[in-house]
């Protein structure tokens, strides 16, 4: 925490190196921007849940909204940014669910150094390790000081994090429940534009604490803090009419299971993509991924062998703060619902796609995935199953627009014993998002 604070204030010594006249000039030079945005959601799913009794149902509808009033002031050297934001299903009673979104203070230099402290939303690269993840509605947003560099092709960016329940004085540290699952973060990314060819290059490490043990005197387990790392690169190539994507990670160190215990982590993933467009009303995709998982402990139940892990070293690749629903599926049926027992069988995901947009308004998206476990199994077909993607987007004006979705997921013998008992192999969903962004005022003097 000193080491933190002492980073902060040499920062802080280093920015603005601007004379008096030169501050005086900037500061006529002001800008007040108020936005707003209206989402209306709504998703209609049958199967791939669990029942407790056959005759639960295995369908569900509902309707879903968000707002947001976004306050922005601008001068130069100098950023403000707000964001109040409200989440409710309709008919939901109350506003149980009005936060702080976003709440940061930005100040740069001519020298492209800057400093930024508050709640963030933070996005990197393909948003694979750290993105929004605007498409869980209540999205994605970081307390964090950032600080960095940017200019002639380089982006350095050091990220740093505290995160605590409360002002504790008496209780220690103890961390539990927060708004991010990390009590302490510290990430530094690089990222260079070659000059002279269409390649974009990044690096990436985070170290996260987490806090493990417990606070109950009925728990033999102090309190204490692991560390888990997470490194790798990112790599874009983008010719004309075609994008390369590539990426790598490691996760070392340690993760916590239950809260309590500590395992020491082993996993990786690796990924390509490819995307091909010809003409403006037609693109192509392909690509694989492939996400480790833990190893497997078959247990025979009612004649099918369901899924332990064995945890002498966990082995399943966690995305952490990733915007999942783009690369595994946008109903994200792997890494945001649990299989059975804590046991993580990794991911093959392998797709190919294809985008139209007959009229400029409106585009058109089918996506297959073919779904597959990243781990051996006893007795059971790697297979997981079949996803097919249907989306249709149209723009009505810069700030109003209309998508709408449909999912198919065919799931196997295997998905129905890894995922849970009673599970449903086939899956149905249907969505659609009305989003509207007006800018309401703009002041300058």
């Amino acid at each position: 925490m000193h080491k933190l604070c002492i980073t902060i204030l040499a920062t802080a010594a280093l920015l603005l190196p601007w004379n008096r006249a030169n501050a005086q000039k900037d500061s006529l030079k002001n800008q007040i921007n108020l936005k707003l945005e209206v989402m209306a959601h709504g998703e209609i799913c049958a199967g791939g849940l669990p029942r407790a009794a056959k005759s639960q149902e295995d369908h569900s509808s509902f309707l879903f909204g968000r707002t947001r009033i976004t306050t922005e002031y601008l001068r130069k050297g100098l950023q403000v940014h707000a964001t109040l934001q409200n989440l409710a299903v309709w008919g939901m009673k109350g506003s149980q669910a009005l936060n702080l979104y976003e709440g940061w203070a930005k100040i740069s230099s001519r020298q492209g150094l800057f400093a930024q402290v508050g709640r963030v939303v933070l996005s990197y690269d393909d948003e694979r390790i750290i993105g929004a993840n605007d498409m869980a509605t209540a999205a994605l947003s970081h307390d964090v000081v950032r600080l960095g560099y940017e200019g002639h092709g380089h982006k350095f960016h050091a990220i740093l994090a505290y995160n605590q329940n409360s002002e504790n004085v008496y209780s220690g540290t103890f961390y539990s429940g927060g708004a991010q699952a990390y009590k302490t973060m510290q990430t530094f990314w690089y990222h260079y534009d070659f000059s002279k060819i269409p390649l974009g290059a990044s690096l990436l490490f985070m170290n996260m604490g987490l806090q493990a043990g417990s606070m109950d005197p009925t728990i033999n387990v102090d309190p204490k803090v692991v560390f888990q790392q997470m490194m790798g690169t990112y790599i874009n190539l983008h010719p004309k009419n075609f994008t390369l994507e590539a990426s790598a990670y490691l996760q070392r160190g340690q993760t916590v299971v239950g809260d309590i215990k500590p395992y020491p982590i082993q996993a990786w993933m690796a990924s390509v993509k490819a995307n091909y467009t010809p003409t403006e009303k037609w693109g192509f995709v392909l690509g694989y991924d492939h996400l480790s998982g833990d190893d497997f402990v078959p247990v025979d139940y009612g004649g099918n062998p369901l899924g332990l892990p064995d945890h002498k070293i966990f082995k399943g690749f966690t995305p952490l703060y990733g915007s999942r629903t783009q690369f595994y599926g946008i109903m994200d049926y792997f890494y945001e619902s649990a299989y059975s027992s804590g046991f993580t069988p990794g991911l093959q995901n392998a797709f190919v796609g294809v985008t139209s947009s007959p009229v400029k308004p409106l585009s058109c998206g089918l996506t297959y995935h073919y779904l597959a476990v990243a781990t051996h199994l006893d007795k059971l077909s790697p297979t997981l199953g079949h996803s097919l993607e249907l989306n249709v987007s149209y723009t009505f004006t810069k700030d109003i627009s209309l998508s709408i979705g449909y999912t198919f997921m065919s799931g196997t013998e295997t998905m129905a014993c890894l995922k849970r008992e009673g599970a449903s192999k086939q899956a149905h969903w249907g969505w659609f998002t009305l989003l509207i962004t007006p800018n309401l005022f703009t002041a300058r003097w």
